[in-house]
């Protein structure tokens, strides 16, 4: 008989927890219950690797409309399948207005299949002959490993850039505000973007940039002044390094970006707001010191760019005269600023290529998305990656809203005056609809008594260069010819004679009251900023007040629906900060050409305030209204 506790059975009086031992009381033997052991911890492992297993990497679904495709390979294609991926190609240029990105390797869902070696190099040259046949160029801008499956063999996806050749100079031109406290580097950081040298560390680098005299002497923006940065097909920059003139740039580029550089000072910010509301930039770009952080006006800069709805990406300048650990400090105090309640920004610091591609195709994809650069003009520290973003960067708006805008009539805002020699009046500003020619007849208003005047458009200019054709949402300078330029004024429309334009004396608009030192009442005055219009104004009455700060007073319809009905019960007389309201507005001076539903800003000292237009007054219905308002409150 054999031992049972020589041959390592232990007995269950031996066994405190049970083990070996069922509930029958069997003895079990150390060999079987390893056998067990050994199969019930490969059964667990292999259901932990199907558990752990990675899942696929995904991309959002394609979209039928945009600038963006997903291709899975384009391994030697048909001529009719290459003449389909052509076509397919040419629209997506048409939809991103001059570019499109093609991600190689994804399927249509959006699922990382992924390349191997040979198939990308197949599907690169594919596309580069369909780029070729529509008359563009590509770009990689990266490569990335998709390994998700350790028994597949490593595969890539492809990031690529399509740029169209710019015909008849229909280059894509996106326009871009500087903002920023005083002292920040913003016209250093212009000038070694557009001229393509570092700075000296003195601010030699700037000296192009200002238009005065003044300027010079104390390195301080006073004005609003523009510079150009082109990219061409290629992705390469094309600035003014290798002695070009701007219309060499123009013609060798096919993106274009528009710096309107702003002052920082808080006594020219009547100019900074002018140039934020009249020039319609498609981005704003705030530059904040990395030794000074936070100070001044750049608060008040980045409230100005999100009370507009621009979107706005961080440049944080003068890396070079700090320790790293002060540029931290820097990023750290402006991520808790962007992470605000107020704010609800998303910061995404930038600090490779791939950072750099990333953040300018998400930018424009979410409105929360904020990306900080740190960068040196002195050293050209992280410089590459701002131009890396800079090319990448797509427009706001789809080939489907610019053929809209189109096909309506003419409306181009008057927000700069000039006379040259020989030539004459000069208008510049921004073509807001429709489609402007050489030799086409507008009229031009209101003047003092509001009337518009007939006038012809002699030759135009875009970017210093000629250009026969003006577009909706291009800037360009018009001229007038021998058009007196005493009638004109900032602040006017040149508009096609068809559209009969509406003027205002009066206005109402739907408004939230960002701050005021005590009330905001009848009679109060303050400067308003609607598009390129400025102009003292004064609150004629208040009605459908309600604070935004208790959304238990009513919802948004009932908001809406008090705004619309004009209920003469609820005329109020004065207006705290926090509180929204219906605002009606007499300007002091002249009538103004004003649009429905366009944004507005005001102030007067410390009062700030922002809304949109709800409605128009014409002259006729002034002294009307007045004589209603009047009746209104004696009823009260």
């Amino acid at each position: 008989m054999v031992d049972l506790s020589e041959s390592g059975a232990v007995s269950p009086g031996h066994n405190r927890h049970g083990q070996g031992s069922g509930n029958n009381g069997k003895k079990t033997s150390k060999k079987s219950r390893t056998r067990r052991g050994k199969r019930g911890r490969r059964r667990r492992n292999k259901k932990n690797n199907r558990n752990n297993k990675t899942p696929p990497p995904y991309f959002p679904p394609e979209a039928e409309e945009g600038n963006i495709e997903y291709k899975l390979k384009l391994v030697n294609p048909t001529q009719y399948r290459f003449e389909h991926l052509a076509t397919q190609l040419k629209w997506r240029l048409q939809e991103g207005r001059g570019e499109a990105v093609y991600q190689i390797g994804v399927e249509d869902n959006g699922l990382l299949v992924g390349l191997t070696e040979a198939d990308m190099k197949a599907s690169l040259k594919t596309l580069k002959r369909m780029a070729e046949k529509v008359g563009a160029d590509i770009t990689l801008l990266r490569e990335r490993e998709v390994d998700y499956d350790s028994d597949r063999n490593t595969r890539k996806i492809a990031e690529v850039l399509v740029r169209k050749v710019p015909d008849d100079q229909q280059f894509l031109d996106l326009r871009v505000a500087v903002l920023g406290n005083v002292d920040s580097g913003k016209s250093t950081l212009l000038g070694v973007l557009t001229q393509g040298e570092l700075d000296n560390g003195r601010g030699r680098a700037r000296l192009n940039l200002f238009r005065h005299l003044h300027e010079i002497q104390t390195g301080r923006t006073s004005s609003i002044s523009f510079e150009i940065l082109g990219f061409n097909s290629k992705g390469e920059v094309v600035n003014y390094s290798e002695s070009r003139t701007a219309e060499e740039i123009c013609e060798s580029s096919s993106k274009m970006i528009t710096f309107i550089d702003l002052a920082g000072h808080h006594k020219y910010l009547k100019t900074t707001i002018f140039g934020l509301t009249s020039y319609c930039p498609d981005f704003a770009m705030l530059v904040v010191s990395a030794n000074t952080g936070i100070a001044g006006t750049t608060r008040e800069h980045l409230g100005l760019a999100m009370a507009l709805k621009v979107p706005i990406f961080i440049v944080v300048s003068k890396v070079d005269l700090c320790s790293r650990g002060t540029v931290e400090r820097t990023v750290r105090q402006l991520e808790r600023v962007l992470k605000q309640p107020g704010c609800n920004k998303v910061p995404m610091v930038v600090s490779n290529p791939d950072d750099a591609v990333t953040a300018a195709q998400q930018f424009t994809q979410s409105a929360c998305i904020t990306p900080i650069f740190t960068l040196s003009s002195v050293s050209g520290e992280s410089l590459d990656l701002l131009k890396v973003f800079l090319n990448i960067l797509p427009p706001l708006s789809n080939s489907k809203e610019q053929e809209e805008l189109m096909q309506q009539l003419t409306e181009f805002q008057v927000d700069e005056i000039y006379s040259v020699p020989d030539v004459g009046t000069v208008v510049g500003g921004t073509l807001y609809s429709g489609v402007c020619r050489e030799g086409e007849r507008l009229v031009v208003g209101p003047t003092d008594e509001g009337r518009f005047l007939r006038l012809k458009v002699g030759s135009i200019q875009r970017n210093r260069s000629a250009c026969r054709v003006l577009r909706a949402g291009q800037a360009a300078t018009l001229a007038l010819g021998s058009f007196d330029r005493s009638l004109l004024r900032k602040g006017m429309v040149m508009v096609s004679p068809k559209m009969n334009p509406t003027i205002c004396c009066q206005f109402e608009a739907a408004i939230v009251l960002l701050f005021h030192a005590k009330t905001f009442r009848r009679g109060s005055q303050v400067t308003v900023h609607v598009g390129n219009v400025r102009q003292t104004a004064t609150v004629e009455c208040l009605h459908g007040k309600v604070s935004y700060r208790s959304q238990e007073v009513c919802d948004q319809a009932a908001i809406l629906w008090l705004f619309v009905c004009n209920a003469s019960s609820l005329l109020q007389e004065e207006l705290r900060t926090g509180e929204r309201a219906v605002v009606r507005f007499r300007f002091i001076k002249h009538p103004e050409y004003l649009r429905l539903g366009a944004k507005l800003l005001f102030r007067e000292g410390v009062t700030k305030g922002i809304g949109h237009v709800t409605r128009l007054l014409p002259p006729s219905q002034n002294h009307d209204q007045n004589q209603n308002h009047d009746q209104n409150l004696q009823e009260l």
